[in-house]
């Protein structure tokens, strides 16, 4: 098995890569004036950008907690909601189908997003006491070092300010739907409407005002669709209350697991609350975002009230609400994609525009029982990852290799022609963009999971994943055991085959890559105690 890291990378010295850069930037200030001498122009005025030959503008799109299975690209038998504008990118690009995260929670998926560098590297363990240190080296500061306008809008979710950002605004901890407090380079003040709209208004409004000589990051991080899920009121009854097809594993009972299956809080069964649930009444609405929510909610609940439902009947009905709300959280983030997609289009610039659909781990819409995410298991370790770039990326193309988020600034430092600093832990995806996945890349993955026991329950956990196989190590406070699942035989992971003799020599291989991979990351025997978060737990995120 090979290598989560590059063990081809050339390392450069740091005196040439800061003289690259400096280049770099020299260069980008003397392409406007080429351009605009040498470039046919659109019929707006506008020089195209594939005559220009300028570095490639890089949009973001990041959401938060949105499942793959609820992007109609994906094809989820359960046919749960139809995503134009999201399908877009994936029509016109290249739909990753095992893109996969090394620790699978909100704060730490976004750390390792900026560092191409795992929890253990970048500092940022948990969601409960974690602080990112900003100090540290991120591909945005090395994108501003060379030229580029780089800004940042909404969810940030990482304690401390944004750095390496020319403008920033963010929203504080998980933010508000409606009517969000927001923090405008440490100034905060509350912005009228649904998160989701604001967060586009803000993206737009800065492409806009940009300076039109350089090229451009813009990182635009939705809140939806994360819990309690409060759609935006025109999307309330989307469904025309639909009865939602349900997961195979809805009633999943976890025999053939262990303890920590057993053991955990986040079932929709159990852990939903009345606010989850739309039983109370969010706080914050205008008295007219109020009659809309009231008029939609009201009659359903006294409905519900009424029927006085239990057992089985119940978790149907919790899980079709649940369905209404995340997936009508969704709605107006493929609308929010669509409004960048045509203001690309219509500007000119999406033939040299980098197009990046994804969020920040996978979703449990069900399955197993669940909400959440943080298990190294499918629906929680797969995030959707769809990217369009033109020229480079084949139109309707699908890719299974093993890629992740951990290589994703790496790709935007390659793509840029910067060079990749050596202790990046993750690889460039150019290639695999352009179709040539290298003849060395990734057959096994390592996994990292810290927070416990708040606010899910879930033991801390590490692991490594191939295209068949994952192997576990619970290794909490009170409990150390090895799982092994077969996804080939088991495709929904619900019988443990560690203890099988048939796989013992599976789980030998397993069990030496995985300490390969540990020893190569650079992984400490024991994690620090703070990153668990247990020094200072708060309530469920």
């Amino acid at each position: 098995m090979r290598s989560t890291t590059n063990p081809t990378r050339k390392t450069t010295p740091a005196p040439t890569r800061r003289a690259a850069a400096l280049a770099f930037g020299l260069l980008l200030l003397l392409i406007p004036a080429a351009a605009s001498a040498q470039a046919p122009a659109t019929a707006n005025g506008q020089a195209t950008a594939t005559t220009a030959r300028r570095p490639p503008n890089i949009v973001f799109i990041f959401s938060d907690d949105h499942a793959y299975q609820a992007i109609s690209a994906y094809n989820d038998p359960r046919r749960l909601l139809t995503t134009p504008n999201i399908d877009r990118i994936a029509r016109e690009g290249v739909r990753f189908d095992r893109c996969i995260v090394p620790n699978s929670i909100c704060g730490p998926s976004r750390a390792t997003v900026l560092t191409g560098k795992y929890s253990h590297r970048n500092g940022f363990y948990n969601n409960s006491n974690s602080r990112f240190d900003g100090s540290q080296p991120t591909f945005p500061k090395m994108l501003r070092s060379a030229g580029y306008q780089t800004a940042i809008f909404g969810k940030w979710h990482l304690v401390s300010d944004p750095t390496g950002f020319d403008e920033w605004h963010i929203l504080p901890g998980q933010g508000e739907y409606y009517n969000p407090m927001m923090i405008h380079k440490g100034t905060r003040a509350r912005q009228p409407g649904y998160v989701t709209d604001v967060i586009t208004d803000l993206s737009l409004d800065w492409l806009r005002g940009r300076d039109r000589s350089r090229p451009f990051l813009l990182m635009c991080q939705h809140k939806a669709p994360h819990r309690e899920w409060l759609p935006a009121t025109r999307h309330l009854g989307h469904d025309g209350d639909r009865k939602y097809p349900e997961p195979p594993t809805l009633f999943d009972d976890y025999s053939g697991r262990g303890l920590a299956e057993h053991d955990q809080d986040m079932t929709i069964a159990r852990t939903m609350t009345p606010q989850d649930l739309k039983l109370t009444t969010p706080k914050g609405l205008t008295p007219e975002q109020r009659a809309a929510w009231d008029a939609y909610y009201e009659p359903r609940n006294t409905a519900f009230r009424a029927a006085n439902l239990n057992g089985a009947d119940l978790v149907r009905w919790k899980y079709n609400r649940y369905m209404h709300d995340y997936l009508g959280c969704i709605k107006a983030v493929d609308e929010s994609v669509g409004r960048l997609l045509k203001f690309l289009d219509d500007e000119g610039l999406a033939e040299n525009t980098i197009v990046v659909y994804t969020a920040d781990q996978g979703f449990y819409l069900g399955e197993h029982g669940w909400f959440d995410k943080r298990w190294i298991f499918e629906e929680s370790l797969r995030t959707p990852l769809l990217v369009r770039w033109p020229g480079v990326t084949k139109p309707g193309s699908a890719n299974a290799d093993l890629v992740s988020n951990l290589d994703f600034a790496e790709t935007f430092l390659d793509a840029a022609g910067l060079p990749v600093p050596a202790d990046m832990q993750g690889r460039s995806l150019v290639p695999v963009l352009a179709g040539r996945t290298p003849a060395d890349w990734r057959k096994s993955f390592y996994y990292e999971y810290y927070e416990y026991p708040q606010p899910h329950h879930v033991r801390p956990h590490h692991g490594v994943v191939t295209s068949r196989y994952k192997l576990v190590r619970f290794d909490g406070p009170d409990l150390e055991a090895w799982e092994l699942f077969d996804r080939e035989k088991d495709p929904y992971e619900l019988k443990d085959v560690h203890e099988d003799p048939a796989h013992a020599g599976t789980v030998a291989e397993l069990k030496r890559e995985l300490t390969r991979l540990r020893t190569e990351l650079g992984v400490p025997e024991h994690p620090p105690e703070e990153a668990s978060g247990r020094p200072r737990p708060r309530r469920a995120q």
